[in-house]
């Protein structure tokens, strides 16, 4: 569709003036900045910002941020204040989808910084998805985001961002903690599990934000399309060791220098069995990750190995590739099959086990069944594992743990893993 002609259509919604309530020209700076993204591919940031009305220039970045480019993000400061930030995902150079975005400037001036409000979001073919918009509590912060239809006029449904963890009684068990985006602690099969201190205040922490209150998101770039992948990940360690005490942190994600003091503060509640299901390219990032589980070698410490389709003897991940004798690395298990998952990495001296972990059920962050495939839910499934073994003998800590969990390993045809699979790690 040509651009003009994109423009006209996606204006035309009806008797509603303005979708999201905004301002004449922010939202028309909005819908312009979709069709430009779904436009012509070779215009360059500067060139943008000239048809986006009120723009005073464009800078580019590339998407993601880390790990292999996917597409580019675009920021328009505008004259009024405020800007917008376009996203276009292009695969391979193939349109996945665009994601145009207002941020209004907060109260105090151009150093206090921008404040989302809404954004739209197209496929493919450039027609529209929907959009979402931010709700703010009193004190400004963002704590829900409501989904609105495909013409920007119903809300389909609104997701918090942030709750109070609800007080409970602690459940008894095997402590775990769980080093991931947060879990929706809100949802009843998560709240029955929490560790809790006598007063009935869970035990987690939000070492991201620095709160008590690691609530399930993961905001790689936009506070308007959060991930949600910790909940995910907690329901299969409940489901398969339901005895657990889930202690559950939110990673140290910019500042990662804090894993120390994560590792201190899950050893000082009890902690033996800690798992992660997260990792990137950068060694450098998990550095305070390897000091603090160097500091506690009675923590059993189980990493995911990945999904990079690599092998991580010659092209690292970490945590996964560290070299820690009380680590365990998995991966996943296409349990049809019985040889590796397409996709999921491997390492003869870096990988130590496989697991069934493709089409596994879970719990999504809304509560609802799901199925889900990877390294992120083999892991678990280990530590599940160590915590049925940890119940039956309280005094093990990491080597015995590991010892009596390679025991139960079969060899790996292929040589893809250091020391085999374990076809049904639910058994003891």
């Amino acid at each position: 569709m040509a651009v003009a002609a994109f423009v006209t259509a996606f204006t035309a919604f009806g008797p509603r003036a303005q979708a999201f309530d905004l301002p004449a020209g922010p939202d028309l700076a909005l819908r312009a900045a979709i069709a430009l993204g779904c436009g012509d591919p070779g215009l360059s940031a500067a060139q943008m910002a000239t048809r986006l009305p009120g723009a005073v220039s464009g800078s580019e970045a590339p998407y993601p941020p880390e790990g292999p480019a996917m597409g580019w993000t675009r920021t328009f400061p505008l004259k009024a204040g405020g800007r917008i930030r376009l996203d276009r995902f292009a695969p391979k150079g193939e349109l996945a989808g665009v994601i145009a975005e207002y941020d209004a400037p907060r109260a105090g001036g151009a150093d206090a910084g921008f404040r989302p409000l809404a954004a739209i979001h197209v496929d493919r073919t450039c027609e529209i998805a929907g959009g979402r918009e931010l709700v703010y509590d009193k004190a400004g912060e963002a704590v829900a985001v409501a989904e609105l239809d495909e013409t920007l006029s119903s809300v389909l449904r609104t997701e918090r961002l942030d709750a109070p963890v609800p007080q409970g009684v602690d459940p008894g068990g095997v402590a775990v903690a769980e080093v991931d985006t947060g879990v929706n602690y809100l949802l009843p099969a998560i709240a029955a599990h929490l560790a809790r201190d006598p007063s009935g205040h869970m035990l987690g922490y939000d070492f991201w934000d620095m709160t008590d209150r690691p609530f399930d998101r993961h905001i790689r770039s936009s506070l308007f399309f959060p991930e949600r992948h910790g909940t995910l990940v907690a329901s299969v360690l409940l489901r398969e060791a339901p005895h657990v005490r889930l202690i559950p942190y939110r990673y140290p994600r910019p500042t990662m220098g804090r894993f120390v003091q994560l590792f201190d503060d899950a050893a000082a509640k009890g902690v033996h069995i800690l798992t992660l299901s997260l990792g990137s390219f950068e060694e450098g990032d998990w550095s305070a990750f390897e000091t603090g589980a160097r500091r506690h070698p009675d923590m059993l410490v189980i990493t995911s190995a990945g999904n990079d389709g690599r092998d991580l003897d010659l092209k690292p991940v970490y945590p996964a590739a560290f070299d820690l004798k009380n680590q365990i690395t998995v991966t996943s298990l296409d349990g049809a099959t019985g040889l590796l998952a397409a996709g999921a990495n491997w390492g003869p001296h870096t990988v130590d086990l496989a697991v069934p972990a493709e089409n596994i059920p879970v719990t999504e962050f809304d509560g609802s069944p799901g199925i889900a495939s990877g390294t992120s839910f083999a892991a678990p499934r280990v530590a599940a594992l160590a915590a049925r073994l940890l119940l039956a003998h309280p005094d093990w800590r990491a080597p015995q743990l590991k010892a009596a969990i390679f025991a139960r390993a079969h060899p790996l045809a292929g040589r893809k893993v250091r020391v085999g699979y374990i076809l049904d790690p639910e058994r003891n």
